[in-house]
This record gives C-alpha cells, sequence and structure tokens, in this order.
C-alpha cells in the first residue's frame, strides 16, 4: 500500500478571496488515495469554516503581516506535529510565513502565486521593497506555480525563475454549472424578473475599485429597467455604502454581506462586472463567465489571459466611470449581445479552466518533489 503524501496547504486568511477559493477546490479535487491536506490558515473566516465542514483538519495562526517572525515556531510545531512531507503556500504572506519551517527542516515548498503583492498603483519605494520581496520567496521554493501566462512573464522581467511553470486555475463545473436549477435570487432581493441585473462580487478593496464602480453605475441612465447587486465585503464597504447614498442610488443598487450561495446568485445575475486595477488569474470572473455572464472587466493582466474583447466579454480601462457606464448600458441596451458574449464565455471555461485539469496538473508536481514510496 502507498503511503500519502501529506501536504501542509498554507493560505493567507479564513475571509473568501480568490485564492481561498482555489485552495478549497484543490482540496476537494485531490486524490485521496494518493494526498491528504491539512489546512494552515493566518486568519479565522467563513473559508475556514467551510473546510471543516468538508472534514479538514485547519489550524489557524493569527497574524495579518507577512514575514512575521513570531509567528514561525508555531508553524513549524504543527508541520513536525502533523509529519508534514510537503508545503504549498498560497500567495505572499502564506509563503514568506512558512519558508522558514520548510527550510530548517528541510521539506519541499511550493510557492502558488494568486497574482503578485507588487502592484500598479504603490509607490516606487513600496514596489520596489515588495519585488524584492518576491524575488526572495521564488528563490525559497522549490517550485514557483503561477495561475496565469502573465503572472509568470511579470516575475521572469524582474527577477530569475527557473523553476517557475503556469497551472491555469480551474472552476468546479459540476458546482457552477448554468444548466441546474437555482434559488430565485431576484425575488429574494424584491428585484423584478424583467430588471436586467448587473451583479459585482468581490472582496471590497482598492483593488477590486470599488468606489468607481459606484460613481459608473450612476452614470448609467435612470430609464432603463436594470437593478445593481453588490455582494461582498471589506475595508472600503463603509465608504462604498456611503458613496452609494451620496450620488441617491439606494433604489437601484442592492447591497449584500458575503453569501456562500454564489452559484445562485450568478444565475440571477445578466451582466457580471470586475472593474480591478490588478489581478492574477480572477475567480470570480471564471465563476461568473462558467455560468454563461455577460462580462465587463478591465483590460490588465491576469484579465487578458480570459477574455478576448467582444468574442467572450468586453474589456475596459483602469479607473474610468465613465467607460463602466458606457459599456453596461450598451449591454443593458443589447440582448442579443448580452447573450452571445455569455455563451462564449461558457464555453472558454469549459475548454480552458476545469478544476480537474487543474489538481492533476497540480498533482504532479506533488510528486515530482516527494515521490510516492
Amino acid at each position: 500500500m502507498l503511503r500519502k503524501i501529506k501536504i501542509l496547504q498554507a493560505i493567507r486568511q479564513g475571509k473568501v478571496g480568490g485564492g481561498e477559493t482555489h485552495v478549497l477546490d484543490l482540496v476537494n479535487e485531490l486524490n485521496k488515495a494518493e494526498f491528504e491536506s491539512v489546512i494552515l490558515s493566518f486568519t479565522e473566516g467563513p473559508m475556514v469554516e467551510k473546510l471543516r465542514a468538508d472534514g479538514f483538519k485547519v489550524y489557524v495562526v493569527p497574524t495579518e503581516k507577512p514575514f512575521n517572525y513570531k509567528v514561525w515556531k508555531a508553524v513549524r510545531k504543527i508541520v513536525e506535529q502533523e509529519k508534514i512531507d510537503l508545503i504549498h503556500a498560497h500567495g505572499t504572506r502564506a509563503n514568506s510565513n512558512t519558508f522558514s519551517t520548510a527550510k530548517s527542516l528541510g521539506i519541499p515548498l511550493i510557492y502558488t502565486v494568486h497574482g503578485w503583492s507588487f502592484h500598479p498603483d504603490q509607490s516606487s519605494t513600496v514596489k520596489m521593497i515588495r519585488t524584492l520581496s518576491e524575488r526572495f520567496l521564488v528563490k525559497m521554493a522549490n517550485r514557483t506555480i503561477c495561475v496565469s501566462q502573465s503572472n509568470l512573464k511579470e516575475g521572469q522581467s524582474k527577477f530569475p525563475m527557473q523553476d517557475a511553470t503556469v497551472i491555469l486555475n480551474g472552476i468546479n463545473q459540476q458546482k457552477f454549472n448554468p444548466d441546474l436549477s437555482f434559488k430565485d435570487i431576484k425575488g429574494e432581493l424584491n428585484i423584478a424578473p424583467e430588471a436586467v441585473l448587473i451583479g459585482y462580487i468581490a472582496r471590497i478593496t482598492a483593488q477590486k475599485e470599488p468606489l468607481n464602480f459606484i460613481r459608473g453605475i450612476a452614470k448609467v441612465p435612470t430609464h432603463l429597467n436594470a437593478k445593481f447587486l453588490i455582494v461582498g465585503d471589506g475595508d472600503l464597504k463603509v465608504e462604498m455604502l456611503e458613496l452609494a447614498t451620496a450620488l441617491n442610488l439606494n433604489d437601484r443598487v442592492v447591497f449584500q454581506d458575503f453569501r456562500t450561495d454564489i452559484p445562485d446568485v450568478l444565475h440571477a445575475v445578466d451582466i457580471f462586472c470586475l472593474p480591478s486595477l490588478w489581478e492574477g488569474l480572477p475567480i470570480a470572473l471564471l465563476e461568473a463567465m462558467a455560468m454563461k455572464k455577460a462580462i465587463v472587466a478591465t483590460e490588465i493582466d491576469g484579465i487578458n489571459d480570459l477574455i478576448n474583447p467582444n468574442e467572450n466579454g468586453l474589456l475596459i480601462p483602469i479607473a474610468s466611470p465613465d467607460k463602466i457606464a458606457e459599456t453596461i448600458t450598451l449591454l443593458i441596451e443589447n440582448t442579443e449581445l448580452r447573450n452571445r458574449l455569455g455563451q462564449q464565455a461558457g464555453a472558454t471555461v469549459r475548454e480552458k479552466f476545469n478544476v480537474d485539469r487543474m489538481t492533476r496538473s497540480v498533482e504532479e508536481e506533488y510528486k515530482r518533489l516527494v515521490p510516492l514510496t
């Protein structure tokens, strides 16, 4: 009987985000006869609760800081206690707080980059520090996985990445299947069945441009039969709510906190908008595409890997409320275009971004570093 490879799946937080959703799908899809996953999160939250409900052992070592040497001893204790064979760190915070344990114990480390920590909106000093940090973390890892080709190219343009590969994010298409039956979300939220519903489902942080999305909504003509559904939580939520009130949008916009029934929500949506400033390969966008929704998203690395303009979605420049409004208005008024883009979006996910393909590729990386014996 083969011994299972025991993997510590390290995630930065227990809140729901793209990287955390990726881990949830990955650990559930891994071959349980060959691999056993133990989860390490650096905060509590709904994702931790979901993983525990799915039967996984989950440890929480609280910190919201990268390179927090104060938690490294606790991490090492978990790895030794669980007899971990390999650490798979998802994101900068997870890698920066596990690499020391991996190196000191001689355990292989895989680093999955769900988008680099250096961003276009940062000062030159912050960007330089973040770039040097990422260079170091890539060097510490035995293998680096990028979730999009553009993320790999961006990393290669800044530092050596000899032991790197691309494994595209995958979506569970049994869960995100538009042909299933779903709850009546419009009815639940008192939205007229015939209204065109525009969805924004994201962590409400600066990365996702929530305030410019609200400013864009204010520029969509009021005579159109459209409603806007915003689902999520984050540090800009209060400011987003205040701006919607200031712009007299409360009768057009429905706000919801984080929800677990995202397939139901996406089924109700007609147009999905993600006006991010930067991305790795956004899971939320892939989920909307799998549900055959018309996409409006920013023309940035990560999203460019998914969307071919006018084929399976529409792309807009960053930080442009005018373009958000103009493009959403076009899709509200053109049902045929909405349907065509949605059908093509669904086909794109079916062909390239399925969770089974993703998981088998990750399993090969595990076996390469820890051969089954």
